[in-house]
């Protein structure tokens, strides 16, 4: 066996151990995590956002107030964001603490 088969070989088994270990951790964070409406960026969207847009990186304009992003639980609202789907698409102000 050749040292560059060995080598593909050791890297395949580390990147299939690497997925194995980050599914089971993105699986507990969602429940982490909440739809904020209103702070994404034109395109940079999460799936789904409402009439308009058909998956992730569709929203047409900056902070499109039926556009959410996942985002840490409990920061939406510090952020200027909307835990509900709203109209416009007015720049989130952040709330103070």
């Amino acid at each position: 066996m050749t040292n560059a088969l060995k080598l593909s070989l050791a890297a395949s088994a580390v990147l299939a151990m690497a997925a194995g270990t980050m599914a089971a951790p993105a699986a507990a964070a969602d429940g982490a995590k909440e739809k904020c409406y209103g702070v994404s960026l034109k395109g940079k969207n999460d799936c789904a956002a409402g009439p308009g847009t058909s998956c992730a990186g569709t929203s047409t304009v900056d902070y499109q107030g039926n556009a959410w992003k996942n985002v840490p639980k409990g920061t939406c609202v510090k952020m200027g964001g909307t835990l509900a789907a709203h109209k416009g698409h007015a720049k989130p102000v952040p709330k103070k603490s």
